[in-house]
């Protein structure tokens, strides 16, 4: 059991040490994709086993549960598209003259001890390691966010570590609150910071020392989760990111933030209530969709664009979990994994584009539908997933949202309608951008004629395709059918808040 528990960290970590002592070449380029997928296996598997109650490893230090076997699905879904797609982007990277062998193994290294340290941040028992790990993930993604070494990619670098170093440090001193508080409660000092432990003391916690924590570890958390107010990295960071490093950050880097949150409110709830974590989830999330809205109103870059819808997703995701109960706490779960998928489609495919174009600004691009229609329909297919078209699953996430929502009383019915108000802004905004790049004469080209068929496979080598059709038929087939997720997705609610 200890081995099946720490299998998603040990996996990602061993590829990481393998990249450092081969180096990133066609023999070890596959290393990644291979541990993605045996981390998702893991995955799978402790889904299966926890079922019936948590498995611990490491003398309690590791905890699975349903909930966080939950994210490691998503963690391994989401990094085995990347990973799928690294070998591909890297080689047109190095064909533009961009990056070389020294920076592939770069990348190798820290792209997998990025994934380790997101894996371990949900397996974490205690919120001391759980933090430790959140951590990690800033100081790893730095040295990616700035891969390319240009002024740009090191300034996106500085402003993401500045910003998330803040978020992290406020979160620091929300654990040493909490830790303070719980000892005052009588919990014993080695389990100071079990997150379950505290849980279940929660109502001998004093309260004016947890509202202090909790609000510290939201707002610490909520930075790294691309949450309003402490948002500005993202956009600049996923611009800059090599195109797998940006669908590992939004698709899944967010996510993980979000579950600390998460945790962090079953222990508020139970200590103060349900309305004070409410009320900080609410203000996150109505500041973080009219952020989104304002400013995809007038994005002039499409990479820029993603981000900002990114924020948007996070928003809806605090939503759900402000509005709590069964029903909406399922569709944040759900809405993460689609999320998920969708975002990872969308940068592997503007990675491309931005490659293919040399450019990425929106007016750069157009005629992509006629020039790679392939591309164009998977980056096409991608934006109708993340506006929430059925049949993706994002369509079925945001509907049981709003259902929860209109269902739990005033407060939540005037949220979820000036949220949808905030959509609709979001919605026109990124379909408008989508049309000038899809649709019209071509504007770019590459080393294929205007009317030569092989264009779109130059623009899209075939080993790229494959991730991409992979995550849009996820995404689409959940939108109709959880199978045996809905057990899972149900038993992970019930951790995340709701009483059975």
């Amino acid at each position: 059991m200890t081995l099946l528990v720490g299998a998603p960290v040990l996996l990602p970590a061993l590829a990481g040490c393998l990249y450092a002592v081969l180096g990133w070449r066609p023999a070890t380029a596959w290393l990644g994709a291979v541990a993605a997928a045996g981390s998702l296996a893991a995955a799978i598997a402790l889904a299966a086993v926890t079922a019936d109650g948590p498995r611990q490893a490491l003398g309690g230090l590791l905890r699975a549960d349903s909930l966080s076997a939950f994210m490691l699905i998503v963690i391994g879904a989401v990094a085995l598209l990347a990973m799928l797609a690294s070998p591909a982007y890297l080689a047109a990277e190095s064909a533009a003259g961009h990056g070389g062998p020294r920076a592939a193994r770069r990348y190798g290294m820290f792209t997998q001890g990025f994934v380790a340290a997101m894996a371990l941040a949900v397996l974490a028992a205690s919120l001391g390691v759980l933090w430790v790990a959140v951590e990690a993930t800033t100081i790893l993604t730095a040295f990616l966010v700035g891969h390319r070494r240009t002024r740009e990619a090191t300034e996106a670098a500085w402003k993401y570590v500045v910003i998330c170093s803040v978020g992290i440090a406020l979160a620091l001193l929300g654990v040493v609150l909490l830790h303070y508080a719980g000892q005052h409660a009588g919990v014993d000092a080695g389990a100071g910071l079990d997150w379950a432990v505290l849980a279940g003391h929660a109502a001998a916690l004093d309260p004016g020392v947890t509202r202090m924590a909790v609000a510290l570890l939201v707002l610490g958390f909520g930075a790294k989760a691309g949450l309003a107010p402490m948002n500005a990295w993202l956009p600049d960071a996923h611009s800059q990111a090599p195109a797998p490093v940006s669908a590992l950050m939004s698709g899944v880097l967010l996510s993980v933030a979000f579950y600390a949150i998460l945790r962090v409110k079953v222990i508020s709830d139970a200590a103060l209530g349900a309305g004070f974590t409410r009320t900080l989830l609410l203000a996150a999330a109505l500041g973080s969709l009219a952020v989104a809205a304002a400013l995809l109103i007038a994005q002039r870059d499409y990479k820029r664009m993603l981000a900002y819808s990114s924020i948007e997703h996070m928003g809806l995701l605090a939503l759900g979990a402000a509005i709590g109960g069964r029903l909406a706490l399922m569709a944040v779960l759900l809405h993460i994994l689609g999320h998920g998928l969708a975002k990872s489609v969308l940068f592997l495919s503007a990675g491309h584009i931005n490659l293919a174009a040399g450019s990425s600004r929106i007016t750069a691009i157009r005629g992509l539908a006629r020039r790679a229609p392939l591309l164009a329909g998977a980056f096409g297919l991608g934006l109708a997933a993340v506006l929430g078209l059925p049949p993706f699953s994002l369509f079925a996430s945001e509907i049981g949202i709003v259902r929860a929502g209109f269902r739990s009383g005033a407060w939540a019915g005037w949220a979820t309608g000036a949220a949808l108000v905030l959509l609709l802004v979001v919605f026109a905004a990124v379909a408008r951008h989508a049309g000038r790049m899809l649709l019209g004469p071509p504007q770019f080209s590459d080393a294929a004629g205007p009317d030569d068929p092989a264009g779109a496979v130059r623009l899209l080598p075939r080993t790229a395709a494959l991730p991409l059709v992979a995550g849009l038929a996820a995404a689409a087939v959940l939108g109709v059918w959880t199978g045996p997720l809905r057990p899972l997705l149900e038993t992970a609610a019930t951790i995340a808040g709701v009483t059975p």
